[in-house]
């Protein structure tokens, strides 16, 4: 048997080999470890140390102080208070829906808290805190602070809600706010402001809130929180504290505010009252009205429905919102415009018989008195609304020179009130008509254009502001529901500038005459000479109707016969004192019939406490849609 000797030789050959190779790629990791090192440490270290700095240092927002609303006298409109609410984070949660069910044994926690919750969780990130409850009251919040340990992924906070302390009171001047949603979000980042809104659940949704959110929402502050590896708070690094909204002081009397709501009654309505010097809004009125804090954490199902629904449409804010043919309310306007165009110079009248026919025309346009008014004049056509006149002057002015005089009092035009969603309204033009109907222009729609009928349409924003330009002598101040800001930081008051808009340079002589008119409108022969009774002061007007169906010219308008959303109309624009203009406004009283008796004693209750300071005595008794207590001033038209 041959036996095999070792080669020693060759086996330590192999060794060596094995031994280099193993040194090599030992080497070789040693390399790639140090140069991993030398990236991480020297390459990288301002990246790294930044993410390891965030792992530990968490950043926390501040939300501030909303800023509050005020009338002028200082009543609180606006307000803030803290409430705790319990608040589940969808990601930190296996069974959102078995959480809440198992929470709704300690705590009550309605269908509709379930609804909103669904809701805001749509809306909602996975990673953010979304409220099943607000405004816990401390016997919950303790009830649940014992349990909390059952539920991880939900916490109580405590939070700064928003309160509208007087209610369904100038709702839609104030606003509300309401939860951010996406819309919200893609604003606020393409206007360069997210940053301000971390931690922010709400924000303006509407009125003031909206208009001033910038003022109101204030500075976000942040705390430097050290956290440790589970996440809890170790102790404060550094912080930046909040900086409070600005305050809003309003130029709106809260008392005049109520006492003007509460003469509409059960009325559907508008009224805007200025002072013509300064335009400042002291009242401001869209009935019915809706409750705001209906809205601040999001609003049910049912009251949506309610409100959204209503035939009444409470959600429209009527005064910039809403557009109505003016009626006769537009007749002091047209006076104006005839006497600076040299067609109506006294001693210049007219003998109306009752009606008013275009030449080669067998149509009659009919005034509101059938018999007609004797001899009149331009003071006289102005008191008692005598329809013939202005039919005439209407065509003897033509469409152009009567729509271009109309503008310079703001018709057809945005008054720059400062809340958002003011119409234009419409004054229409032959270029007009056409371009939207592809029809010539008439000579008939001219004639009714004169007593505010036709394509017309102005809002009560409008229409107050032109009253007030007229009180003013043809000087146009913008309007404003802020008077003043007052700063959170400083304290200090800034009050809003006075803006001159419109200066119209008309006839003193002129003015004058059309200011008498309307004065005779609240003497005894004038078409509110019962508004007018018993005032201590002088009170300028006009009022007028507007119709709202067509009734064929051989039948009579009955507002009885008719459903009660197509009568007639309501409208009243006045100033006071006459001969030193304090106040001047303008009421529309949706399918309220005459303006001199469903909307004057608005007027008067208004004039009567901002002037003498008089309360009603009690509250009159809204006026029946159904039955005019005076012929209907208007005609009615094909």
């Amino acid at each position: 048997m041959r036996v095999e000797l070792k080669n020693l030789h060759r086996e330590q050959q192999q060794f060596r080999v094995r031994l280099l190779v193993a040194a090599v790629f030992t080497l070789i990791c040693f390399g790639l470890v140090l140069s991993r090192l030398f990236f991480l440490q020297a390459l990288r270290y301002d990246h790294y140390q930044t993410l390891a700095e965030s792992n530990r240092i968490s950043l926390v927002p501040i939300v501030p102080n909303r800023g509050l609303i005020v009338d002028r006298n200082g009543v609180s409109m606006a307000e803030n208070f803290f409430v705790y609410t319990l608040e589940l984070t969808p990601s930190k949660v296996d069974d959102v829906e078995k959480t809440i069910t198992e929470l709704s044994k300690i705590i009550n926690i309605s269908s509709n808290d379930r609804k909103l919750f669904n809701k805001f969780r749509a809306e909602s990130r996975n990673f953010e805190n979304v409220p099943i409850r607000a405004k816990l009251n401390e016997s919950e919040a303790a009830t649940f602070a014992v349990n909390s340990f059952r539920f991880p992924g939900v916490e109580i906070r405590s939070r700064l809600f928003r309160n509208y302390p007087l209610g369904t009171q100038a709702a839609h001047l104030i606003g509300y706010i309401g939860r951010i949603n996406e819309n919200d979000v893609d604003r606020l980042e393409d206007s360069g402001e997210i940053s301000n809104y971390k931690g922010s659940d709400h924000i303006g949704k509407g009125g003031l809130e909206q208009s001033y959110e910038h003022q109101l929402h204030g500075t976000t502050g942040f705390q430097q929180v050290e956290v440790d590896a589970d996440g809890h708070a170790v102790r404060v690094l550094s912080s930046t504290p909040p900086v409070a909204g600005n305050n809003l002081i309003l130029s709106i009397d809260s008392k005049l505010q109520k006492i003007a709501e509460d003469a509409f009654g059960t009325h559907r309505g508008a009224l805007v009252a200025l002072n013509p010097a300064t335009g400042e809004v002291l009242a401001y009125v869209s009935m019915p009205s809706f409750d705001p804090n209906l809205f601040v954490d999001g609003i049910d199902t049912d009251n949506w429905n309610l409100l959204n629904d209503s035939v009444d449409k409470p959600l429209i804010n009527r005064p910039i919102r809403g557009a109505y043919p003016p009626g006769s309310t537009i007749k002091p306007f047209v006076a104006l415009a005839g006497l600076e165009n040299g067609k109506r110079a006294p001693p210049f009248a007219i003998s109306d018989p009752g009606y008013f026919v275009l030449p080669g025309s067998s149509h009659h346009y009919r005034d509101w008195k059938p018999e007609g008014h004797g001899r009149v004049d331009i003071v006289r056509a102005i008191t008692i609304s005598c329809d013939t006149f202005f039919y005439g002057l209407a065509l003897d002015l033509g469409i152009d020179k009567l729509s271009s005089f109309l503008s310079n009092f703001g018709f057809g035009q945005l008054t720059n009130l400062d809340i958002a969603g003011e119409r234009t309204g419409l004054l229409p033009t032959p270029e007009w008509k056409e371009k939207r109907f592809k029809q010539p222009w008439y000579a008939g729609e001219t004639v009714i254009t004169g007593i505010g009928q036709g394509y017309t349409l102005i809002t009560p924003m409008q229409l107050a502001f032109a009253t007030a330009m007229l009180a003013n002598n043809g000087v146009g101040v913008k309007p404003h529901l802020v008077a003043s800001i007052r700063d959170s930081q400083t304290g200090q008051t800034h009050p809003q500038p006075i803006q001159t808009l419109k200066r119209i340079p008309v006839s003193a002589e002129n003015l004058e005459l059309v200011k008498q008119g309307m004065m005779g409108v609240t003497q005894p022969g004038g078409t509110a000479a019962s508004m007018g009774a018993g005032a201590s002061y002088t009170i300028a007007a006009k009022t007028g109707t507007a119709q709202v169906i067509g009734i064929a010219q051989n039948q009579k308008y009955n507002a009885s016969q008719i459903d009660e959303y197509h009568r007639d109309h309501a409208l009243f624009i006045a100033y006071a004192p006459a001969e030193a203009p304090k106040i001047a406004l303008a009421i529309i009283v949706e399918n309220g019939g005459h303006g001199g008796t469903a909307a004057g004693p608005i007027a008067r209750q208004v004039f009567d406490y901002y002037l003498l300071g008089k309360m009603p005595a009690k509250q009159a008794e809204p006026v029946p849609a159904a039955i005019p207590k005076v012929p209907a001033e208007e005609p009615i038209n094909d």
